[in-house]
């Protein structure tokens, strides 16, 4: 399965990919462009990842959630190149038997994704850009 892509995240897709009939919950998490950075109007954010490396990353961030919090299935996508104010940037669903394994699955995800995936994020505002640290 990707984890990276330059498309329009499917909430259908990742809903998929963590369906299970043992589980009791799914919960999701989606990431999006905010409008306004630092008083600043964002236009756009821009991705870019060393992609084989954010694949493997992801990878292990999935499975590493599975096994600390007991999400029978957890699945995680990224947008990379330009993603516009209002749209999805990040997918993240997780199902387990009951909620709070769900819970805790996305929450692990997206804390770590931030501080090891390889993907870097640029703001771009009217009057030039930024790039953005992770946590």
């Amino acid at each position: 399965m990707k984890r990276t892509t330059s498309k329009k995240i499917s909430l259908d897709a990742l809903i998929n990919k963590v369906k299970d009939r043992k589980s009791g919950a799914i919960v999701l998490f989606l990431g999006s462009v905010r409008e306004t950075s630092n008083g600043r109007k964002v236009l756009r954010l821009e991705y870019e990842a060393h992609t084989r490396m954010a694949e493997k990353t992801l990878r292990n961030i999935e499975n590493e959630a599975r096994k600390r919090t007991n999400a029978r299935k957890v699945a995680i996508i990224h947008r990379l190149g330009r993603v516009k104010a209002g749209e999805l940037c990040t997918g993240i669903a997780a199902s387990a038997v009951h909620r709070d394994e769900a819970f805790q699955a996305c929450r692990f995800c997206i804390d770590n994704i931030k501080r090891r995936a390889f993907i870097w994020k640029k703001e771009v505002f009217s009057n030039g850009g930024c790039w953005k640290a992770g946590e």
